[in-house]
């Protein structure tokens, strides 16, 4: 499997990440024998979060370590400072308090990539890259990086670390898919347009994206006339869309591989370092993931697919 490089990261990031939402402490052999087809396809980074099953994904992925005696090989990837039911919580004393209980349910000393699961603007990025390089300082984190920040607050925070001679973010991770969405899936969840794809790609700046491959879109479960799925309704039904979809069902049989593939890969081809958030549950789909990721789409196919381009 190809990796990507992250500035402070000494081991390397594989370009599929496995996501651990589900992960809780009842599923235990279901987690393990997950992680095993994830390591057997040369995965190495697990993404999780200290919100998903309300605690439990962090924990069990920490049992899962210590049962194996794979930390060191692993990269760890998780965020803090969701918003609550009293509304945001991006500030010094929420990030410290979740990053210290992430490390505590993992069983660590240390978290690789720790991302900041939401943004506030009404906070000054200052106060936010200065709470976390003192986390960085302490050796509790190698790198930072936000979830669902824009852009302009990424490069806000950048240029507030390089004024004041402080280490910046390092990555980011919004969604990004072929599927193009209406709207936010979940308040507060930022969508990179093409806008930041500019960005992204002069900056070449690691974007690992969640909700990779649009939450099944291309899976061929959906039409225009199923509508049984209201969220994936709601954020994907879109005319383009579904030229999106019959492009990459077109590009897909061209190449004797499946449209949810082509969108892996459209994902993975991009013109910067970018890694996919996968979350398959069975071996027959590691396959898929692993499959898709060794496509590599040109720049005039990823055109072509996104509507930009006329033809491949």
């Amino acid at each position: 499997m190809q990796h990507i490089q992250i500035k402070g990261l000494d081991k390397p990031v594989s370009k599929l990440v496995m996501g651990s939402d589900f992960f809780n402490l009842s599923n235990g052999q279901e987690v393990s024998e997950i992680l095993h087809h994830y390591l057997a396809i040369g995965g190495n980074t697990i993404d999780s979060a200290h919100n998903y099953s309300r605690g439990q994904s962090e924990q069990a992925i920490g049992v899962w370590l210590d049962e194996t005696g794979n930390r060191d090989k692993m990269v760890l990837f998780t965020k803090g400072a969701h918003h609550d039911d009293n509304g945001p919580r991006v500030n010094p004393d929420a990030i410290r308090h979740d990053l210290l209980t992430s490390l505590e349910r993992m069983r660590t000393d240390y978290i690789d990539l720790y991302g900041l699961h939401r943004d506030d603007p009404a906070i000054p990025v200052g106060v936010i890259v200065e709470a976390l390089n003192e986390h960085l300082e302490a050796g509790r984190i190698r790198a930072f990086g936000g979830s669902n920040w824009t852009h302009q607050r990424l490069q806000e925070a950048n240029d507030y670390a390089s004024q004041h001679g402080l280490v910046g973010f390092s990555f980011s991770s919004p969604n990004l898919s072929l599927a193009k969405p209406n709207e936010p899936f979940w308040a507060g969840c930022v969508s990179a347009d093409a806008e930041a794809l500019r960005w992204y790609e002069a900056q070449q700046f690691p974007l690992l994206s969640w909700s990779s491959q649009a939450r099944g879109f291309f899976s061929g479960r959906f039409s225009p006339e199923i509508r049984d799925n209201a969220d994936i309704v709601r954020v994907f039904y879109s005319d383009e869309n579904w030229t999106r979809l019959q492009r990459a069902q077109q590009l897909a049989e061209e190449k004797g591989v499946s449209a949810i593939q082509i969108a892996l890969a459209y994902v993975l081809s991009q013109p910067f370092p970018a890694c996919a958030l996968i979350g398959p549950r069975t071996e027959a789909e590691m396959v898929s993931c692993r499959d898709g990721a060794e496509l590599v789409l040109s720049a005039q196919e990823l055109a072509w697919l996104d509507l930009t381009g006329a033809t491949v």
